[in-house]
C-alpha cells in the first residue's frame, strides 16, 4: 500500500490570514448558493440514519429500562462477536479506494471467516444462491425480508434460492431482540453486515466495499423509502397485520427495476451521500421564465411541478406555497424517471408516495417529456387521482410557452455541454470538486476529467470521496477540515454551517496551497451562483 498521511485541521478558523483569506466565519452570511427560499428542505448528512437508530433503540427497550445493554454499546451481538472486528479501528483507503485496517486481523479470525460457507459445511441437497462462487464474489448485497423471514427482494440472485439465507438473517435479528436489544451491524473479516429494522420489514446489506457502516445504513434507508413509495407505509402495515407471512413480492412485481436502479445510482451518484440535488447550470433569466410558465399554467390541485434534465439534473421546482420538498423525496422522483423508459413514448399517469412528504398517502404524477430528444421530463404531482386530462392541458400550455421563449432549446444546449470544466475556474492544481449549499440542499460539481475518465478511476475517486465524507461526519469525532495526502491525489474536505466542500488536487499539492485554491474556488462559485443554483423558486 502506498504511503499516506493525513492532517486534521483545527475546528476553529485557521489563524494565518496569509494562507486563508476566507475563514468559515467570514462565509456564514454569504456562503455561495445560500438562500432563504424554502423550495427544498435543508437536510444534514445521515439525519435519516440517526432517526432510524433512535427508533430501533426505542423498539428494543423494555418498560422502565433506561440504559443500553452491553451488546448495543458494542454494536454487535454476542453470537457474532468472534467474527467481528472493532469498527473504531484506524483505517485509511488504499489507492484503489478500498478500506484497509492498520491493525492486521489474526489468521485464526480470517480462517473462521473464510470457512463460514466452506464446502464441508455445504448441504449437498440445497441449491442456495449463497453457494454460487459468482454470487459470493459480488461486492455488495442488499436483502429485504419480512419480520417472519419471508424473502421480498435481493439485489443479486433469486429470492426463492435464498430462503435459508434470509431465514438465518431473521433468526439472528430475533435472537438479539429476544435479549431486549437491536443489532445494528457486525463486521466479519472484510465484510460488513448492516441491519435496518423497519417493521413490518427488515433490510440487510452485506458488503466488502470501502463504504462505512453509516453509508451502508443510508443506502438501506433509501431502499426502504423506495418500497414505501410504491405501497405507502399504512398499506404495508395493514398487509402484514392481516397476514404475517404474506408474500410481498406479489405487490412489488414489476417494480424491482426501481430498486435495482436506485442501488446502482447510489454506487455512483453523490446526491445521496450529500443529501442534496444537482441543478442544471442555466441562466437565471431562462430558469425564471420556466418557473413563470409552469406557475401560470394554473393546473388544478397541483402540489408540485418538477422539471428534470438528463443525468438527474434539476431544472426547476414550482410548488404550493405551504409545501416544500425533501431531497430524499426528490431523489425517489429522479429514480422513477431514470429507471423507466416508458415515459419517453407517451404521457403517463402514475401514483407515487413521497415518504418525507406523506408516508401514508399517494400523490398522482402526470409524467411526460417535453421534446422529441427527451432532454427534459416534466412531472406534475397532484393529490387528486382524477385530473389527468386537466394536467395534460396544463402541460401543453407549458410546452407552448417554453418553446415560444426558447427555454427548451436553452435546456438542450446546457445538457449538451455537460458540466463545466475545472479549467474554466482557473485553478491549475484543482482536478475535481463537489460543493453543497446547506441552506438550499443543492450541490454543484465539476466535470470528471483526466485522470478520472476511465470507469475504474471514477469508481476509485468516488470511494475516496465516501471515505473523506465519512471521516468529517464521523459521529465519534466529527471534523471541520480534513486534508488527506495519497500517492495519486491530495484531497480536502471542509465543513461549515453554511456549506460542505470536497476537492481533489494533484499529489504534490501542499496544505497551504490547497486552502488557497479553495478560497479562489469559493469566490468563483459565488460569482456563478445564479447559474449553478436555484436561489428563488416559484409558488402558487
Amino acid at each position: 500500500m502506498a504511503a499516506m498521511t493525513e492532517s486534521t485541521l483545527p475546528a476553529q478558523p485557521l489563524p494565518s490570514a496569509e494562507v486563508l483569506e476566507v475563514t468559515p466565519d467570514d462565509l456564514e452570511d454569504s456562503a455561495p448558493g445560500a438562500s432563504e427560499d424554502h423550495m427544498l428542505i435543508a437536510a444534514e448528512s445521515y439525519e435519516d440514519i440517526n432517526v432510524a437508530i433512535d427508533e430501533q433503540y426505542q423498539r428494543g427497550k423494555v418498560g422502565g429500562e433506561n440504559e443500553k445493554t452491553d451488546k448495543t454499546e458494542n454494536e454487535i451481538s454476542q453470537s457474532a462477536r468472534e467474527l467481528s472486528i472493532d469498527d473504531t479501528r484506524s483505517t485509511t483507503p488504499s489507492d484503489e479506494g478500498r478500506e484497509t485496517p492498520k491493525e492486521e486481523v489474526s489468521m485464526e479470525t480470517k480462517e473462521r471467516s473464510n470457512s463460514v460457507l466452506s464446502n464441508r459445511d455445504r448441504p449437498q441437497h440445497v441449491e442456495e444462491e449463497c453457494y454460487s462462487p459468482e454470487w459470493r464474489q459480488r461486492q455488495k448485497h442488499v436483502f429485504i425480508l419480512s419480520e417472519a423471514g419471508k424473502p421480498i427482494y435481493t439485489r443479486h440472485g433469486n429470492e426463492d434460492k435464498l430462503v435459508t439465507t434470509m431465514g438465518v438473517m431473521q433468526a439472528l435479528v430475533s435472537f438479539v431482540q429476544d435479549n431486549n436489544d437491536n443489532i445494528r451491524f457486525m463486521i466479519a473479516g472484510s465484510h460488513k453486515f448492516v441491519f435496518l429494522n423497519r417493521p413490518p420489514v427488515m433490510l440487510v446489506c452485506v458488503s466488502h466495499s470501502a463504504e462505512s457502516t453509516q453509508q451502508l445504513l443510508l443506502h438501506l434507508t433509501y431502499v426502504y423509502n423506495q418500497v414505501i413509495s410504491v405501497l405507502t407505509f399504512s398499506q404495508l402495515s395493514k398487509i402484514f397485520e392481516r397476514k404475517r407471512n404474506y408474500d410481498l413480492r406479489r405487490l412489488l412485481t414489476g417494480t424491482e427495476k426501481f430498486l435495482d436502479n436506485l442501488i446502482n445510482l447510489m454506487d455512483r451518484d453523490p446526491m445521496f451521500l450529500l443529501s442534496a440535488v444537482r441543478c442544471l447550470p442555466l441562466a437565471s433569466s431562462v430558469r425564471d421564465i420556466i418557473g413563470q410558465s409552469i406557475a401560470q399554467a394554473k393546473a388544478k390541485d397541483l402540489v408540485f411541478a418538477i422539471l428534470v434534465g438528463r443525468d438527474n439534473q434539476l431544472v426547476t421546482v414550482v410548488r404550493m406555497k405551504e409545501h416544500s420538498l425533501h431531497p430524499a423525496d426528490l431523489h425517489l422522483v429522479f429514480n422513477l424517471v431514470d429507471a423507466s423508459t416508458s415515459f419517453q413514448s407517451a404521457e403517463s399517469w402514475t401514483p407515487i408516495c413521497l415518504p418525507k412528504f406523506n408516508s401514508n398517502g399517494y400523490l398522482h404524477a402526470h409524467v411526460s417529456y417535453l421534446d422529441e430528444e427527451c432532454s427534459a421530463c416534466l412531472l406534475l404531482l397532484s393529490a387528486d387521482r382524477d385530473v389527468f386530462f386537466e394536467l395534460s392541458e396544463a402541460r401543453q400550455k407549458i410546452v407552448t410557452r417554453l418553446n415560444k421563449y426558447g427555454c427548451l432549446q436553452a435546456v438542450r444546449e446546457s445538457l449538451g455541454k455537460g458540466s463545466y470544466k475545472v479549467a474554466q475556474i482557473g485553478i491549475p492544481d484543482l482536478r475535481h470538486f463537489m460543493y453543497k449549499s446547506k441552506s438550499t440542499a443543492q450541490y454543484t460539481s465539476s466535470e470528471l476529467e483526466a485522470p478520472y475518465t476511465e470507469e475504474g478511476e471514477r469508481h476509485r475517486l468516488f470511494g475516496m470521496y465516501q471515505y473523506l465524507h465519512h471521516r468529517v461526519h464521523n459521529s465519534a469525532r466529527p471534523l471541520k477540515i480534513l486534508f488527506h495526502v495519497g500517492s495519486k491525489e491530495t484531497m480536502l474536505g471542509w465543513i461549515t454551517s453554511g456549506f460542505e466542500l470536497y476537492a481533489t488536487f494533484g499529489p504534490l499539492v501542499t496544505k497551504p496551497a490547497a486552502i488557497n485554491a479553495i478560497n479562489k474556488l469559493l469566490r468563483w462559485i459565488k460569482k456563478e451562483e445564479d447559474r449553478l443554483f436555484i436561489l428563488n423558486s416559484y409558488t402558487y
